[in-house]
């Protein structure tokens, strides 16, 4: 599972761009008991979610034109010049080109069938990770899983372990190093139906899916897919916070906790 000993194509850090951040903030602290601390006037608006004095996310306003709320996964990179060439050079888009952020380096791209990922050069990243409300895992959800697997790995050397999954195939994703199950992240999987979009969902650790769920429900958040149990994995729920950026929620399995 997702760790904080971040190697090369680790997901290293999260965050949501709101229309309404301080309204964000209230939403996610009341579904995960989350603390928003502020970067300072500096920052723009952007600050951290933390639990327990550590940081398991952030939240800053929407910059980007035309941009829709959403929660972005940030990627490890050695190189982050070199990823950026890679990610043209593999069908993508950058979006937002290399730059300076603290003490290191962030580019925003888009993959070849359209999913929004991020990526850092940096040692640090967030401070906890696979504990209850925290996240946990990441999914990348394409109309062509395979040639995503093959886009991904010329960026990072990911490895890939196809599994099938209720009604679908389904890739776990690791990184290049080490354990290939000790370095599982997240996985690929087919888009379901025609309306959803190509993007990558992150997965909050819970306690307790259902509660969370209607958590969810009575802080003005929608369920887009109800609380549901998922063989050797765990209880899963799919959700949107009020501005509709999609997430979701994971009680693992006892044997994946």
């Amino acid at each position: 599972m997702l760790g904080t000993d971040f190697r090369t194509g680790s997901p290293l850090w999260l965050d949501l761009g709101s229309p309404e951040t301080d309204a964000a903030a209230a939403f996610y602290g009341a579904v995960f008991g989350w603390q928003f601390v502020s970067a300072g006037p500096e920052a723009g608006g952007y600050g951290l979610f933390q639990k327990d004095g550590k940081t398991v996310a952030a939240l800053g306003p929407l910059t980007e034109e035309g941009a829709r709320s959403a929660w972005t996964t940030y990627f490890k990179s050695d190189d982050i010049e070199a990823t950026a060439r890679a990610v043209v050079a593999g069908g993508g888009r950058v979006r937002v080109e290399p730059m300076s952020v603290g003490e290191g380096l962030l580019a925003q791209f888009t993959d070849p069938q359209g999913a929004q990922f991020a990526v850092l050069q940096s040692e640090n990243g967030l401070g906890m990770a696979s504990e209850d409300n925290t996240l946990v895992w990441v999914e990348l959800h394409v109309g062509d899983p395979e040639a995503a697997i093959r886009f991904y790995n010329g960026l990072f050397g990911w490895r890939s372990q196809e599994m099938q999954a209720p009604g679908m195939t389904y890739w776990v994703l690791s990184i290049k190093d080490g354990d290939q199950q000790e370095g599982s992240f997240g996985g690929v999987a087919p888009l379901q139906g025609e309306q959803e979009e190509a993007r990558w969902v992150p997965y909050f650790a819970v306690a307790d899916a259902d509660a969370t769920v209607a958590a969810v429900q009575g802080n003005g958040g929608a369920v887009l897919m109800p609380a549901a149990d998922v063989p050797d994995v765990g209880r899963i729920a799919w959700l949107a916070d009020p501005g509709q950026a999609v997430f979701a929620v994971l009680k693992p399995h006892p044997r994946q906790g």
